[in-house]
């Protein structure tokens, strides 16, 4: 490993020096090059890569260095088909990296495990269906089945799936969001009566602020850089409190403007930074409010206000609990807690009160941590005291993460739907479906492990490299009847399989997808609630692929029949599936005409308009009490050691579980993913030296040991008492139980451990490293 600090701006020749080096790899360089320029662009492919939306007049180059790397990974020439799997044993897979699995290349034919052999052999599509659909008809109730979804999945293919599911009998839809934006739906549907954010792209060009909690643009939504860097320029405010020191929050050069590039010159993307601790950020919006709660009640005293009274009155309720909450709450907490001053808490309050419109932004820095729903509530508690929801150039905004997560949820995956939609799904398709709540994906991995789950079928995704306790999830896919992964490349959850299992290649999101009425386009939502189109470019060697609308609904007619649609007929054209959505889910009207309109249509936002679909019909203002502490006392009760609180995160060169190399670029450490980043006040107090291998131990009540081992150490700028490590290398660390409140949402940035010294010997180091 080598680390040498990045001197550079987020963007700028370094990301196009790293574009370069994956055209290169991806051995299509020409062809690739062409494809790019179909990135985002009206009749081209949504980018595979983040949900980040687009704003105005499409320009010639939509994509960031990320989304190159995405497109360049799927449209791969490299292909893995029966012949590998002869050759490469299931038990030998398992020991390859995940970099390695993936860069072998498109998964090109289906696929069944031998257990006897312990390889996967070809299978005709119609004899895997079948085998599907003899699984689950086998089990004792559909509820032993689990339908897990990743956020890639288009509109198209997650109505069909939902469906499916629904008329087998189950609301188990495990889904990646529950690993991530969880928090911000629950949060925000209880709040303001809807669980997506409040403001469009354009908003960004009219906020005088914009507060962005726990995230990193930089490697997570890239195109965010130009947005932040515009609005700096014109002068907006731009804070941000993150816990590690990011470039990509820092400064930003745009690879397309040709004066700052051979300038050398670049962009400020904040223009204040704050450092919380771990898990500080409610504490530190709690102090905010506290200062400017003091000074509203002494602008009363002489008939003024520094909350929007006017607004508060009419639109929300629970305003005088939280008050005596904040009041009571004592600036020591807020200081300990936050890990920042009460000077920078004020300096961060006067930011906030000199705004007349404020954005407020997270990801999942604030989402996976135990008290994530109260974080986020007490983040909508300062918007709605200020009248800062409903208004142009203002709101909350959850950044989420693949490009299809939230239209995933707006099609109905989600274990526990609304009433309004299991009854609309009745109306229009003459069959009650299940009103149990299904389970999530903390919950099907204990139904997996347990036995009361026997079937997991994955619409993409890569459960056992996202998911927390490692071991467990792999043992919770080993226990299955069946494991079904509808897959683009090979991952890690292709090689933990259940006693049989199938590997259905599907296109991406950059393949041309033919049907029997021609070329189909498919549909996704971003950030902002924009429903456009998408349809890929690529036609070369995919002949054994299908589409996922294609084998969901192969796998639907295998089961069921034609019940309670034609299946197989609503595949020829998906004109006639966006009729069908057009049909149940409100916003969807002439459907099939308004995704031709230039950039898509927008779905609307109740709480945009003021209009509070809660319980009350008003903005709830939420009373929590700050966490007694981030590590609880029966943690810290297990040891007398100094305990650390773990993050783990992405490095730049991968996107979710996804390694498209092994560079972090913008943190300055090269061809490593083993390592611990580390304040380097406690590598001096802890007795070690940059560069030292330690193991990392999770303190969690239970019997289980949770322990990586040979992690290298880096200096790096982040509070003391902080680490942070790559996931999915981390993710053994995260105990299964250790989940967010009312969100089960796992708590990987929030985790307990200890650091010592590696126990293993130079021989076991460099083996357990190979």
């Amino acid at each position: 490993m080598s680390h040498k600090p990045y001197t550079g701006a987020a963007g700028g020749w370094g990301a196009l020096a790293s574009t370069a080096k994956h055209l290169v790899k991806s051995e299509n360089v020409a062809k690739n090059v062409k494809r790019l320029l179909k990135t985002n662009q009206d009749h081209g492919f949504d980018c595979p890569g983040c949900a980040w939306g687009e704003k105005g007049q499409r320009a010639t180059f939509r994509f960031c260095e990320n989304g190159a790397k995405a497109v360049n990974w799927e449209a791969s020439s490299k292909r893995v088909n029966a012949d590998f799997f002869a050759e490469h044993s299931v038990s030998w897979l398992a020991k390859q990296s995940d970099y390695f699995l993936e860069y072998q290349g498109r998964l090109a034919e289906p696929v069944v495990y031998n257990q006897q052999s312990d390889h996967y052999q070809a299978i005709s599509w119609d004899q895997a269906f079948a085998l599907i659909a003899q699984h689950l008809h086998q089990l004792d109730s559909p509820n032993q089945a689990e339908f897990y979804t990743s956020g890639r999945a288009s509109n198209e293919a997650a109505f069909l799936y939902q469906l499916f599911a629904r008329r087998f009998g189950t609301n188990n839809f495990p889904d990646c969001s529950n690993m991530c934006h969880e928090a911000s739906g629950h949060a925000l549907i209880s709040s303001i009566g809807i669980g997506k954010g409040t403001v469009t792209i354009e908003d960004f060009e009219l906020a005088d602020a914009i507060f962005l909690f726990g995230q990193n643009p930089g490697t997570n939504h890239p195109r965010m850089l130009e947005t932040l860097a515009h609005a700096t320029h014109r002068g907006a405010k731009v804070v941000a409190f993150n816990n590690l020191k990011e470039r990509g929050l820092e400064r930003f050069a745009n690879p397309q403007k040709p004066v700052e590039m051979l300038s050398g010159g670049s962009s400020p993307t904040t223009s204040h930074y704050f450092t919380p601790k771990l898990g500080g950020d409610m504490a530190a919006v709690r102090g905010m409010v506290k200062v400017l709660l003091s000074r509203h009640q002494q602008a009363q005293l002489q008939g003024q206000a520094v909350f929007d009274m006017a607004f508060i009155d009419k639109h929300t309720q629970g305003l005088e609990a939280y008050l005596v909450e904040v009041e009571q709450t004592p600036w020591r907490k807020i200081v300990e807690q936050s890990g920042l001053s009460q000077v920078q808490i004020e300096a961060a309050a006067d930011l906030y009160q000199q705004s007349d419109r404020v954005i407020i932004a997270w990801a999942m820095g604030i989402t996976q941590h135990k008290h994530s729903v109260a974080t986020i509530h007490e983040m909508t508690n300062l918007q709605l005291l200020f009248g800062q929801i409903g208004r142009q150039g203002a709101g909350v905004c959850p950044v989420r993460g693949h490009s299809n997560v939230q239209g995933d949820r707006t099609m109905g995956i989600n274990e526990k739907p609304n009433a309004a939609f299991l009854q609309s799904i009745e109306q229009v398709f003459g069959f009650t479906p299940p009103h149990k709540p299904g389970h999530n994906v903390v919950q099907a991995i204990e139904a997996m492990l347990n036995g009361r789950s026997k079937v997991f079928i994955g619409l993409g995704g890569n459960l056992v490299a996202a998911a927390p306790d490692t071991q467990l999830s792999e043992q919770a896919l080993a226990n299955c009847e069946l494991t079904v992964s509808i897959a683009t490349k090979l991952n890690r959850t292709h090689v933990t399989p259940g006693k049989q299992a199938l590997i259905l290649p599907c296109l991406g999101r950059t393949d041309v997808d033919s049907q029997v009425s021609g070329p189909q386009q498919v549909t996704v939502e971003d950030s902002f609630s924009m429903v456009h189109g998408s349809a890929g470019v690529v036609d070369e060697n995919t002949e054994h692929m299908r589409s996922e609308p294609a084998i969901v609904a192969g796998i639907a007619h295998a089961t069921l029949g034609q019940s309670p649609i034609d299946w197989l007929s609503v595949v020829d054209d998906y004109a006639r599936i966006r009729d069908l959505i057009e049909k149940t889910i409100p916003g969807f009207q002439q459907f099939n005409q308004r995704i031709e309109q230039p950039g898509g249509f927008y779905l609307g936002n109740s709480a945009r308009n003021r209009q509070w679909n809660t319980a009350i019909g008003k903005a709830l203002i939420t009373t929590c009490s700050l966490p007694e502490d981030i590590v609880s006392a029966s943690v810290r009760a297990l040891t007398d050691n100094r305990i650390f609180v773990l993050q783990t995160l992405r490095s730049h060169d991968q996107y979710n579980t996804t390694i498209y190399g092994f560079e972090d670029r913008y943190r300055g450490i090269y061809n490593e993913r083993k390592i611990l980043l580390l304040n380097p006040q406690d590598i001096s107090e802890l007795g070690f030296n940059d560069g030292d291998l330690v193991d990392i131990e999770t303190l969690w009540p239970d019997d289980i040991e949770r322990r990586v081992l040979a992690f290298k150490l880096v200096s790096y700028d982040i509070p003391t008492g902080n680490a942070a490590a790559y996931f999915p290398e981390a993710n053994p660390l995260v105990p299964l139980a250790s989940k967010g409140d009312y969100s089960d949402t796992p708590t990987s940035k929030s985790v307990a451990v200890m650091i010592s010294a590696t126990v293993l010997s130079k021989q076991q180091i460099t083996t357990h490293q190979v």
